[in-house]
This record gives C-alpha cells, structure tokens and sequence, in this order.
C-alpha cells in the first residue's frame, strides 16, 4: 500500500476514530497507527499477514473494538492489557497457542473470539473479566473443560469442534451462563455431567455431533428441568 493511501487513511481516522485495513497483505502493523492513539476506537487488520502486535498496541487508550481476524498472529503482547475500554477482540483464525496473563486486565471486555487457533488447553485467568458476554473457543484443540471454568462470567462459551472428551462438572456453577456449545467433539454420554441439566442455568445446551445421539439427553435425570428452560428461552434462540 502507497504512502499516500495510508496518509489518506490516517486522515479519516483521526477524523472518524475509524481505521480498517483488511486484505492489503500487511506483513507489519503500521507504525503510522502511533499517531491516533489519543482518539482510535476501532481497529480492524483483518485478512493480512501480521504476525505480531507491537508493544504500543497499548497506547490506544480509547479502543473499544480490535479485530485482527485471519492474521499469522502466534501470540499477544502482555500490553494487550493496557485497553481499559477495550469491549470486542477478535482474532479467529490465527495461530494463537497461549494467551497472556494480563488479558484479565480488560475489564470492559464483552466479546472475547479466538475461533480457529492453536489452543490446546482451557485459557485461565479469564475469570477477572466481569463483563464478559461471549468466549469462543471453537475450532481449537481443547480436550477439556476444566473445573475453574466455574469463574467465568460469560452468557455464551463456544467449544465447538474441538476434542474435548471430559467436562468438568464445575461448568454448572458459572453464574451468567445461558449457552454453552460443545457440537463436534469427542464427548460421551457419561462425559455429561448432570448438573449441567438439573442444576444451571443453561437454557440451550448444543451437543450435536459428539459420539452419543442426542435424543440420549432424553434418558438423563434432570432434563426435564433443563427443557423448562429451554422452553422458556426458545424465543432468544430462534
């Protein structure tokens, strides 16, 4: 991309708070981008070839919305958690193996999407994030749900096509927790545990393409209870 045209860029940037540059093969992140960290508010890199974030990614004091989607990104800086007011980070399909400590400084965060990475163990540390709406782990390489999922405030946790094959049955004691996906994986029916139907919140439980038919749940205790609350929030599901 000409200088010219990122100049053209920046200028509408720092007019709008808007900067997107998708699909330009940007192999770095614009250094340029240091000049709008005073009023930036949402960024959008997705489909090039970043690898990395530089350390100033902490500067943009007023982001609320970073999407780096289908980028080559293997990581995130531990600035990352300077983004006070950060409330959607996006960066499905990348290469993202592990996450930093400091993301649970984002204390404003409500979409948390890390879709189609590396991640083969149960992020921790995401309990800090208090307004947390939606996590998506799908298309990962998680074999478990492990029991301090239990401090997550999410409404939604997305786990599917994975190669999860056990669930903790602490997943039943995340406070906020209306829908949980765990389609394509490695689960049996034994692997369900029952306090997810009878005892949570839980009003759309999706387990389809897992290694049980799902009119099995039928024969499980506590399903009625569940189906109650299905029943009660189908209209939000439709």
């Amino acid at each position: 991309m000409g200088n010219s045209a990122l100049k053209s860029h920046l200028e509408m940037s720092q007019k709008t708070g808007v900067f997107q540059l998708t699909g330009r093969s940007l192999q770095e992140f614009p250094e340029e981008l240091q000049r709008l960290t005073s009023n930036l508010r949402t960024l959008d890199l997705s489909n090039n070839k970043l690898e990395s974030l530089p350390p100033f990614i902490g500067n943009f004091a007023q982001l609320r919305s970073l999407t780096l989607n289908s980028n080559r990104l293997g990581g995130l800086p531990t600035e990352i958690g300077n983004l006070k007011k950060l409330e959607t980070l996006s960066l499905s399909t990348n290469r993202i193996q592990q996450l930093p400590p400091t993301l649970d400084h984002l204390k404003a965060l409500r979409t948390l999407i890390l879709a189609g990475n590396r991640i083969s163990e149960f992020p921790k540390g995401l309990g800090g994030l208090r307004q947390l709406d939606l996590l998506d782990l799908s298309r990962n390489q998680i074999q478990s749900v492990p029991s301090y999922v239990s401090e997550l405030q999410a409404i939604e946790i997305n786990l599917n096509q994975n190669q999860i094959s056990v669930v903790a049955e602490e997943v039943s004691r995340c406070p906020r927790l209306k829908v949980l996906r765990v389609e394509e994986n490695c689960l049996d029916l034994s692997s369900i545990p029952l306090s997810i139907l009878s005892q949570s919140h839980v009003s759309l439980f999706s387990v389809e393409g897992n290694l049980f038919e799902v009119k099995s749940l039928r024969d499980l205790d506590g399903y009625d209870k569940y189906m109650e609350r299905f029943t009660a929030n189908r209209k939000k599901f439709a």
